[in-house]
């Protein structure tokens, strides 16, 4: 394995899922906030790493395998998170994860076929309201007395629309060549 910038960074987005996950349980709200850093730190890795490799040509095996998995634990994470301190309503997380996981699966599926699946506008437009989300909801009480939840949860339902349009158009665009095998 080739350890260049955009792997470093997506091992990296893996290492500090316990550290933002952590930092939730300390007492206060600073704990949030810490919490919030640590995931937006993450969430900058998950850009940096694909523009990076993008830019200079450093495609790799192991990026092109670890990347979305890297992405899926943070965000798995975080909405498990949310769901279970009552910050993130349960039925949009399950949507949002029920997603997650077919269309990860589709990916591998048409991979396996020898074809790949670009990431599509819709797709990037609900990564970001989706890590926006979930920013706002980890620093729900707020900063300066602004506070966060309400405009997370909006940001979130925006997420689950977009999760559900984007995993349609996704199988829409794979089904003919899943349907003949090739």
């Amino acid at each position: 394995m080739v350890w260049n910038l955009p792997n470093i960074l997506t091992a990296t987005r893996i290492v500090l899922i316990p550290f933002f996950v952590g930092f939730s349980y300390l007492p206060d709200r600073w704990g949030w906030i810490l919490s919030a850093l640590f995931f937006s730190l993450a969430a900058i890795t998950d850009w940096a790493d694909g523009y990076i490799a993008r830019r200079q040509g450093l495609l790799t095996q192991f990026g092109r395998f670890f990347d979305p998995v890297a992405d899926k634990l943070l965000v798995i994470s975080a909405l498990v998170l949310l769901v279970a301190n009552g910050h993130a309503p349960f039925i949009l997380v399950l949507i949002i994860l029920a997603r997650e996981i077919t269309v990860m699966a589709l990916r591998e599926r048409m991979a396996g076929l020898g074809h790949l699946i670009p990431v599509s506008a819709t797709g990037k437009w609900k990564t970001g309201f989706q890590m926006t989300a979930i920013i706002m909801l980890l620093v729900h009480e707020g900063l300066w007395d602004i506070p966060f939840q309400i405009p997370g949860e909006i940001c979130l339902y925006i997420s689950t629309c977009l999760t559900i349009v984007s995993g349609y158009h996704y199988f829409r665009q794979a089904w003919p060549k899943l349907k003949a095998g090739v």
